[in-house]
């Protein structure tokens, strides 16, 4: 008969999409009613995405609108996920050192926070390279003071963050229902119906794994089972 599981060294969480703001739509949000009218498109971080929409680089004035916007937004979007903070509660219990990550602004990365404990540690949004080089990762796992790569696992529904991720090293977990793939609100996402929501949800699944990530659940509810797989995965000797 098998041992049990080795524990888990550390987990880190992406923020928007993930522990909080069902649908990551604090982003888009903020460039909607900055730019009405605008084709909505797959974003990548803040300053970024205004430079992507502009076409070119964005005036300090650009800038600030965009973080007034964005803090605003969060504001709106800052409600724990389902299961989140049930799930960070018991790996507070278990001793499992834990972090989130975001690339918003600090202000609004605060304000999306507020929601969760306070023990909670928060990853600097600007560490390093951006998303998808590993160094947020690296970083977020010096903070917390862990030893080794071996059994540190990143939870995220932003298919950038689930890259640095695995070229950090780490076991990675996809969430398709509540991260930016989707990009729905909650109560968008309860007044689909069932055939949209799987049509969503199958599309979001395939793009996740098509990334290389270990695992993909819909939300954190499912994420005891997926860390208990992780689990039997590591102990017959795989590595991520």
């Amino acid at each position: 008969m098998l041992a049990n599981p080795p524990a888990f060294s550390a987990l880190l969480f992406g923020l928007s999409g993930c522990l909080v703001d069902f649908g990551a739509r604090t982003l888009p949000t903020a460039m909607q009613r900055l730019y009405p009218g605008q084709r909505a498109e797959q974003l990548n971080a803040a300053h970024s995405a205004l430079e992507q929409r502009l076409g070119r680089p964005p005036s300090a004035g650009e800038r600030q609108a965009l973080d007034q916007a964005l803090s605003e937004a969060a504001c709106e979007h800052a409600e724990a996920t389902p299961g989140a903070l049930v799930q960070l509660q018991q790996l507070h219990q278990q001793n499992v050192p834990c972090a989130w990550l975001d690339e918003l602004p600090r202000d609004a990365s605060s304000t999306l926070a507020t929601p969760l404990p306070h023990w909670l540690a928060a990853a600097p949004g600007r560490v390093g390279r951006p998303w998808p080089a590993p160094d947020a990762c690296w970083q977020a796992l010096m903070d917390l003071q862990v030893a080794q790569l071996d059994g540190c696992v990143l939870i995220s529904g932003e298919p950038r963050l689930l890259q640095a991720g695995l070229n950090a090293g780490l076991w990675t977990i996809g969430l398709a229902a509540c991260g930016s793939l989707c990009g729905q609100t909650p109560a968008d996402w309860q007044t689909l119906a069932a055939a949209e929501r799987d049509q969503l949800r199958t599309q979001a699944t395939l793009t996740l794994y098509r990334l290389g990530v270990h695992a993909v659940i819909d939300q954190l509810t499912e994420l005891d089972p997926c860390l208990a797989d992780l689990g039997l995965r590591r102990q017959k000797g795989e590595k991520p």
